[in-house]
């Protein structure tokens, strides 16, 4: 046998384990999340972290977008590298870090446009008159 398959096969059982950790990490998490909901949900309680503000939309948004401009301008090179007739050289493969991209616009638009207005509308907590400074009649 040649040394450089046992080299690739060793490399290759380590990433499908540490792939198999790593996803079972997670697992584990939601699993345990899981199980924390179930247990409040018997009592009768809500989980105080489950608020419906939104942020979560958002902040996955900023991700995704952020991943598709970083792929968009790894990808980028290909195009003058295989000497593609594209306009600009922006073929196919540019398709990996737009749909990432325009995910995340989504995500971001989709904050946006169904964020409260009530809650923008409020003001700081540092910003209130004081209690004294009301003129009465």
């Amino acid at each position: 046998m040649n040394e450089t398959f046992f080299i690739v096969s060793s490399l290759g059982c380590f990433s499908v384990v540490m792939m198999l950790v790593f996803f079972g990490f997670f697992a584990y998490l939601r699993y345990m999340r899981y199980k924390e909901t179930i247990s409040l949900a018997e009592k009768g309680l809500v989980h105080p972290g489950y608020g419906a503000n939104g942020k979560g939309t958002l902040r996955w948004g900023i991700a995704f977008a952020a991943l598709g401009l970083a792929l968009c301008l790894g990808l980028y090179p290909i195009g003058w590298a295989v000497g593609s007739d594209f306009p600009l050289h922006f073929g196919p493969w540019m398709l990996v870090g737009l749909i990432p991209a325009f995910f995340g616009v989504a995500l971001a638009a989709i904050y946006y446009l169904t964020m409260d207005k009530s809650a923008s509308e409020t003001k700081a907590p540092g910003l209130e008159e004081p209690a004294g400074s009301e003129e009465e009649d």
